[in-house]
């Protein structure tokens, strides 16, 4: 399954995808886009006024993909399929991103403490003949955490590189009663939907 015919462009950061992507066999070369607060960043993720958490999502992941393709053909790249993400979690229609410190993070747990929120991941996949997207949602329901609990989880690093302040590959698994939807999902990049969109692009998975 790897080879140079069925390799693609990962526009991601996250190293829970690349993880995810060698899980299933799937052969992929960075593209790292800038994104660093306070600088230049190459696709914005600030949410629209009333943009809703669903077309939020869409949006990012399709507009990292277009940005990272349009990169290839500057730059005379081989033109591979380029997979790009977005990940988010939502509670009372409201989207939590990534907390910022500690005081954040704190909150988001004690918000998500003893409740159900939903896990949003859109994929989007880029090559010359196919534009295609997916957006899977995931239930996570929380147990009902202490304050002990929240203060020293949110003592380590855990929380801040984390839409939701939380991740369900690491300790934060403990706080987790039930998912209903996709486990690779909620780390960040659903594999069943992904493997379809590759197919559709060309990989044989």
């Amino acid at each position: 399954m790897k080879n140079q015919h069925n390799k693609i462009y990962l526009a991601s950061k996250s190293p829970r995808r690349r993880e995810l992507l060698r899980q299933i066999g799937v052969d992929f070369e960075l593209m790292l886009l800038r994104s660093d607060p306070g600088r230049v960043v190459d696709v914005s993720e600030d949410v629209l006024p009333g943009e809703d958490v669903h077309a939020y999502v869409a949006r990012v992941a399709r507009a990292k993909g277009a940005f990272a393709f349009n990169l290839l053909l500057q730059r005379r790249q081989p033109l591979r399929p380029v997979l790009t993400a977005d990940t988010t979690v939502t509670i009372d229609g409201e989207i939590l991103g990534k907390p910022a410190d500690n005081r954040e993070a704190v909150a988001m747990l004690e918000r998500l403490s003893g409740r159900t929120h939903q896990v949003l991941t859109s994929v989007a996949v880029h090559s010359q003949h196919v534009a295609e997207q997916v957006t899977q949602v995931s239930n996570v329901r929380f147990a009902t955490l202490t304050a002990a609990q929240i203060r020293a989880y949110c003592a380590t690093l855990e929380p801040y590189d984390k839409a939701g302040g939380y991740g369900i590959q690491g300790p934060a698994a403990l706080f987790i009663e039930h998912i209903e939807g996709s486990h690779s999902g909620i780390m960040g990049l659903p594999l069943f939907e992904t493997a379809n969109l590759l197919r559709k692009a060309g990989l044989a998975i």
